[in-house]
């Protein structure tokens, strides 16, 4: 939820902000009139108030006719007083809905939309398969040579767009997920298993009940969701709550399964396992002071870029434009890395700097030097997912179908340097 004040005080800068992500900027002043007509309502409600408890003085006084009259005159206005109350809960209503469907303000995004991205830079080598003298396999056909990922029991058992991962495959996240866990501890992230089942208020509170609701699965019984990510829980973690930021930055890195719907994506990535209904990963998660928030933005991309560089993997770090962005997020910055075999870049990572909005709409707030409270600004990033075993697998393949485990993740499989194929 935007900030009230600078809805008020500055309503272009929202507009504009509506505007460059191709939302409604008629919400702006529509919130503004329900603002104003709260305001009003609330003012006259007041007045009316005192004006009743200084005529209860007086018909405590009054005699005969006089207190006849003002007695009608203490009902009329006791019926006013009860209608300017309506109006202005009403109004306060309507205000706060309308701020609920207000996207966060952009915040350095570039114009556009999903394809008006603008590259930071490019990292690592793109291999010439070529050149080596052989085809790129994809990731399905290697990782079932390798007897790591079998997609067929998966749609078996669960349907389409599921898999399991087994063998080596099984092992290959564990080893990418612990080793985001370890590099999140030695940044001074606190680990957390979260939960993925989560109440309607923390998901509504960190903005994925908007435009994006039908990729969400819902437990329409017990009325909870499930996450596709762990944000949502680390977002309600100190919901409610005043938190101690003198230290510096509260930092958790989030480990849990992911579950997604993938509404709308019939057709895209079907073969394999790029988009999936579920999949674990670590998130990045952290409760920063406002002014604080840019530069924490740019640490927790650092860290994802460390991460892909353990992984060996050539990638590429975009700046997403702003009719791109999700809802909550002001800016989002995504680490995508090659696929040899689509011959394009594949997103693995984002980091998003969701300012004070999720905070406000979560109650999340810090106290100040002077005493007083105010809200924290929050971000996100991920630092490994299910997502990276197909560049990995594709990127680290050799000729005779076997994978080369990059050195960052090899203490994490016990040594192993090559991923061998199972013979059938």
């Amino acid at each position: 939820m935007i900030d009230l004040r600078l809805l008020r005080d500055n309503p272009d800068v929202v507009r504009a902000s509506q505007v460059a992500r191709g939302d409604d900027p008629d919400l702006v002043d529509a919130a503004l009139d329900a603002d104003a007509r709260r305001r009003a309502a609330l003012t006259d409600y007041e007045q009316l108030r005192a004006e009743q408890k200084s005529l209860g003085k007086k018909v405590a006084q009054a005699q005969g006719e006089e207190k006849q009259e003002l007695l009608a005159h203490t009902k009329q206005l006791s019926a006013d007083v009860k209608a300017r109350q309506a109006d202005s809960e009403a109004a306060d209503a309507e205000l706060k809905k309308l701020l609920y469907s207000i996207s966060n303000v952009i915040a350095g995004a570039p114009p556009g939309g999903e394809d008006d991205y603008v590259v930071l830079r490019e990292e690592g080598t793109i291999r010439d398969f070529a050149a080596e003298g052989f085809a790129p396999r994809d990731h399905l056909d290697l990782g079932e040579g390798l007897a790591a990922i079998d997609t067929e029991r998966g749609a078996k058992v669960s349907g389409a767009r599921f898999y399991y991962l087994t063998g080596v495959g099984a092992r290959l996240e564990l080893a990418l997920l612990n080793a985001a866990m370890d590099q999140a501890l030695a940044a001074g992230f606190t680990p957390v298993i979260t939960p993925t089942l989560v109440r309607p208020e923390v998901m509504q509170g960190t903005g994925f009940l908007g435009a994006h609701a039908d990729e969400i699965y819902r437990l329409e019984k017990d009325d909870l969701y499930l996450v596709g990510t762990s944000e949502v829980a680390l977002a309600g973690y100190h919901s409610g709550e005043i938190i101690d930021l003198t230290a510096g930055p509260r930092r958790y890195a989030g480990w849990s399964a992911c579950y997604r719907r993938e509404a709308g994506s019939h057709g895209k990535d079907t073969r394999g396992i790029i988009r999936v209904h579920q999949f674990h990963k670590v998130e990045m998660f952290s409760y920063v002071a406002p002014e604080d928030a840019e530069a924490e933005h740019q640490r927790l991309l650092a860290w994802e870029e460390a991460m892909l560089r353990k992984a060996e993997l050539p990638y590429r770090v975009i700046d997403t434009a702003a009719g791109d962005l999700g809802s909550s997020a002001a800016r989002k910055f995504d680490c995508e890395a090659w696929l040899p075999t689509q011959e394009r870049y594949l997103e693995l990572t984002s980091t998003s700097n969701c300012t004070t909005f999720q905070a406000r709409r979560l109650g999340v707030r810090e106290r100040t030097e002077a005493g007083d409270t105010r809200t924290v600004a929050t971000l996100n990033g991920t630092l490994g997912t299910t997502r990276w075993i197909v560049a990995i697998l594709e990127n680290h393949q050799q000729p005779d179908g076997s994978v080369r485990v990059p050195e960052g993740l090899r203490p994490y499989l016990g040594g192993l340097e090559v991923l061998e194929p199972v013979a059938r």
